[in-house]
């Protein structure tokens, strides 16, 4: 039968529980194979209990020193009961120095004590008992990442200054880089809040009028790497010129803020409306002479167009290869069957062929194609080939060669192309 003895208010300091007649110290940790938290315990006395219970620094010090031991034992091993008996006389009952003395020999848990209260100068300096005297019971997990992340710049010499961390803080990436950013202007001191909003306004003139458009090759959510590059190349050298004071963390953030919505905005954007902000114009009404078209991909899957449907024929064909493009179908083919001709596109190659189909077959006689081959810059050269394709055919796309009939020549082409 176990009953509880002496517990504070925050949930998961460890409490004094009484089992079978036995005091002994309770505390959460990790979690099991299942992922259900685990419960350690082992035995303390009652001198140990009088400390826990006045002394709240003492009380987390012994808390921050049995974590890793917890840790140790991970999803299913017994927690190492001696070593945790060990700890209870020299951080409950020995003096500050001596207390001091054995965090800079043990493992100990630092951003338990931080989220705390702990005062993080006096824990630098090893001075674990006298950094405790703020302690709070209440747990401030904020506190505690962002001194880790401190501690992470520090490691790589990166130094912020106060704007620096407001704009970090602005776009919610203080913490963690890799965070989507976002615009917060209330986690931002309004002293400072002015003052980030003049390079945020400094990078939203630079990149004004540019866009990230999709890249259906690589999903229906993908965008363009040319477009994010361009836009970061521009945005970087506005904010750096303007303010050449910012940290190199800060500058990348206010980048990664409006490259990202630039993203958002794209990949909200119906792909009839994409297309057109590309500069492809709508193709719906399209050439008196395509009718139908017929999309296929290298796994054999069909899907037609009509001219009198809702949507143009490129933005319809894009649609299917955001669809169904994978590492495995790269190769998606256009055809026009009435009128003989179609485009196949490479992406594994980044090229096309373009299909003419010279003389019909006829009884057991094989039809006669005429196939050429070019190369391709982009998801913005498909775009283009596909584009001037769906309005004119085959025709359409002589202004975008060089053509070649010969595979031979071809193959030269692309691999003096992919050792540049």
């Amino acid at each position: 039968m176990r009953d509880i003895v002496f517990t504070r208010h925050s949930g998961w300091i460890p409490s004094v529980v009484r089992e079978d007649g036995e005091l002994k110290l309770m505390l959460g940790a990790g979690a099991d194979a299942n992922h259900e938290p685990r419960t350690f315990t082992f035995p303390i006395s009652e001198a140990h209990l009088a400390v826990i219970r006045e002394d709240l620094a003492r009380h987390l010090l012994l808390w921050s020193a049995v974590l890793p031991l917890c840790d140790a034992a991970g999803t299913r091993a017994r927690l190492d009961e001696n070593a945790a008996i060990a700890l209870c006389d020299p951080i409950l009952l020995a003096a500050p120095a001596d207390v001091d003395a054995l965090f800079r020999r043990i493992p100990w848990d630092r951003s338990r004590l931080i989220a705390h209260g702990a005062d993080t100068a006096l824990l630098e300096r090893g001075q674990v008992c006298a950094a405790m005297r703020a302690a709070t019971e209440t747990s401030n997990g904020k506190r505690a990442q962002e001194y880790q992340a401190d501690r992470r710049r520090a490691e790589r010499g990166a130094v912020l200054g106060p704007l620096d961390a407001a704009i970090l803080r602005y776009t919610g990436q203080y913490l963690h880089g890799a965070t989507v950013p976002r615009r917060i202007s209330g986690a931002v001191d309004p002293a400072l809040l002015p003052e980030v909003m003049r390079v945020i306004t400094t990078a939203e003139r630079a990149c004004a009028g540019m866009r990230i458009g999709r890249d259906p090759r690589r999903g229906k959510r993908a965008t363009d790497r040319r477009d994010w590059d361009r836009m970061e190349t521009t945005v970087e050298a506005a904010v750096r010129r303007a303010h050449p004071e910012l940290a190199d963390d800060a500058v990348r953030t206010v980048i990664f803020l409006m490259c990202s919505e630039a993203a958002d905005h794209s990949r909200s954007t119906p792909m009839e409306d994409d297309e057109e902000a590309a500069g492809h114009r709508p193709d719906s009404g399209g050439s008196a002479r395509k009718t139908v078209l017929s999309f296929t991909d290298d796994k054999g899957v069909e899907k037609k167009w009509l001219r009198d449907g809702p949507r143009g024929a490129a933005a319809e064909f894009w649609e299917f290869v955001g669809d169904r493009s994978a590492a495995d179908n790269e190769v998606f083919t256009i055809e026009d069957e009435e009128m003989g001709e179609g485009i196949q596109l490479h992406f594994y190659a980044d090229s096309i062929a373009r299909i003419t189909t010279l003389r019909a077959g006829v009884g057991r006689s094989d039809p006669e194609y005429r196939v050429e081959y070019s190369l391709v810059d982009g998801i913005g050269g498909y775009r283009n080939l596909v584009s001037a394709f769906v309005r004119g055919g085959c025709a359409a796309l002589e202004q975008h060669g060089p053509w070649m009939s010969d595979v031979a020549e071809f193959e030269r082409a692309r691999r003096r192309r992919d050792t540049r």
